[in-house]
């Protein structure tokens, strides 16, 4: 298996090549989601252009693309755009803003918590861990 960014180790399953163990169980995840009929169909890899190329003073510019981990149409007709992080980097953080201003879909970035029950948003996690912290600190204090 070859290393993808930040430590993970690349993982086919299904034929496919994830970046990620998490990316590969997510994938699961919303197959289950498929045959429940809550998840009509999602795309892999779905690629966004957040900066188009352009040329200014003779100067050629490249544009800035971004590729999600999935793209997930749900039955009640919403979409999100989904990205798999164990951690978010300041690089990401600016094509958040990017996609968030250019597109209509939420990005969502997510991540497994065992201890939170699963699934659960960076900024949920953030939540669960400060409010972890304050209990700890409150049980020491007393």
């Amino acid at each position: 298996m070859s290393k993808a960014k930040y430590g993970n180790k690349k993982v086919v399953h299904d034929g496919i090549t994830f970046d990620s163990a998490m990316e590969a169980k997510y994938y699961d995840y919303l197959k289950h989601l498929q045959a429940q009929g809550i998840v009509t169909s999602f795309e892999l890899q779905p690629r966004f252009v957040l900066l188009p190329k352009f040329e200014k003073n003779g100067k050629k510019y490249r544009e800035i693309g971004y590729n999600a981990d999935f793209t997930v149409h749900y039955a009640d007709g919403h979409t999100e755009v989904v990205d798999i992080k164990g951690m978010v980097t300041q690089q990401f953080e600016l094509r958040k803003k990017l996609f968030e201003y250019r597109y209509p879909h939420e990005l969502k970035l997510l991540t497994y918590s065992k201890i939170d029950g699963g699934w659960i948003t960076h900024d949920e996690l953030k939540k669960a861990r400060k409010a972890r912290n304050d209990m700890k600190k409150n049980v020491t204090i007393q």
